[in-house]
């Protein structure tokens, strides 16, 4: 073993009673702190924008075509076209897509015995996957399809429930709303299910109900649709999908848009929070940084003698700066083990029992939830090592000035 690294380690590991025992414990401590909350923020960030995306990507998919409409939002109603199985087939042909479904909405408003409500009617068909949706479904079960006519239900929130005072086989009334100045269209429909995806844009507006209810609404053909949705077996790749799509697959008069367009606040408010997680780590690296700057100090002026006779002997100060970096180290990495136990066994924790609660109408979600990236927590464990080895390397220089003859006295 290297003579730096030696004595480095008969110091750290002494067991004797000291002053420089004391701050060494404060540093392990204030590591420990630091690397927890740092594999603490990571997980939660990541789990937070996770649980969200896949609420996103479960009810609306990841990828819509559409009709060319200037200025379009989320809630603008789809100029209808043609659905033809050799488009269908195309999409599908894209590397990448997982499944397509076609679906339209329609603006109406929802009308029980005692309350009414606008809402956003989604017409679906029974080769919707329903298993991206039935996750949600708290009660009741989806609409049952028909070859012939229309699936008289709907599915309702558990927030539209509560406000409209409905339950499952409860009849409600809704107005659909016809352009060019034509008055309502009132049909009958049952609730069938009550959905809840935690998420307030959709819980407030959205109905799902048949397809085919909206295309006899509109006097749409049997085959047009008012746009396609599309799984990906990626969603990292939506960009690169979607115009792989435009390119190849689409008419002229269609084009794609990856959910990201179609809802830009809610993925921006998801993009605020790597930021946040960016902070967090940056606060606790300084604090760990500041810890070990101050016990390295400390360490030096206590060893200040040793250090004198070291220098007495010949040895180096570039092997006595090595002294104190590789006990530094010892003291980090030991900080670094300690703080993945908690920060880890609290993120296990969390993931298993869910004892952390948060209030679903801020963070669409019941509870905090945990995504462990294991590349993510190795890179704060070595960054942490690294960025404070090297930082402390500087007040290491202060070996350079101690005079022997002087260090020697020192007491």
């Amino acid at each position: 073993m290297e003579l730096s690294a030696f004595i480095a380690r008969k110091i750290a590991f002494n067991k004797a009673s000291s002053f420089s025992k004391f701050i060494i414990n404060i540093a392990v401590a204030a590591t420990a702190v630091s690397v927890a909350v740092m594999i603490l923020a990571t997980a939660l960030v990541n789990g937070f924008q996770q649980v969200i995306q896949d609420k996103i990507f479960s009810f609306w998919g990841h990828l819509h075509v559409n009709q060319y409409q200037p200025n379009a939002g989320p809630l603008t109603e789809e100029i209808p076209f043609t659905s033809r199985p050799t488009l269908i087939d195309s999409i599908k042909k894209v590397p990448g897509v997982k499944s397509i479904y076609p679906y339209a909405t329609k603006s109406a408003i929802i009308k029980s015995e005692k309350e009414i409500n606008g809402i956003i009617f989604k017409g679906i068909d029974k080769s919707y996957d329903w298993p991206q949706l039935q996750r949600f479904i708290q009660t009741g079960r989806p609409p049952r399809f028909n070859d012939t006519s229309y699936a008289p239900e709907i599915m309702i929130s558990t927030n539209m429930a509560k406000e409209l005072q409905l339950k499952v086989d409860d009849k409600v009334i809704i107005y659909f709303i016809q352009g060019g100045g034509l008055p309502p269209r009132a049909r009958k429909l049952q609730v069938s299910g009550i959905f809840k995806t935690g998420i307030e844009e959709y819980d407030k507006t959205y109905v799902i109900g048949d397809l085919n209810l909206v295309r006899r609404l509109n006097d749409w053909e049997p085959a047009q649709v008012g746009g396609y949705e599309i799984m990906l077996q990626d969603y990292h790749k939506m960009d690169t999908t979607a115009r792989i799509i435009d390119n190849n697959a689409l008419p002229d008069q269609l084009f794609t848009r990856t959910i990201r367009d179609i809802y830009p606040n809610i993925f921006d408010w998801l993009q605020l929070q790597n930021q946040n997680e960016l902070i967090i780590i940056v606060i606790m690296t300084i604090v760990a940084i500041i810890n070990m700057i101050t016990a390295i100090l400390i360490l030096i002026l206590e060893r200040t003698n040793m250090v004198g006779i070291l220098k007495a002997l010949g040895m180096r100060n570039w092997k006595i700066q090595k002294i104190f970096v590789f006990q530094a180290g010892y003291i980090i990495l030991m900080g670094i083990l300690i703080g993945d136990f908690f920060g880890l066994g609290l993120a296990f924790m969390q993931k298993a029992t869910g004892i952390f609660k948060l209030p679903e109408e801020s963070y669409y979600m019941s509870m905090a939830a945990i995504d462990i990236r294991w590349p993510e927590i190795v890179l704060i464990n070595l960054g942490t090592l690294t960025i404070c080895v090297l930082v402390l390397l500087i007040p290491s220089l202060i070996i350079r000035k101690i005079m022997p003859v002087k260090a020697i006295q020192f007491k």
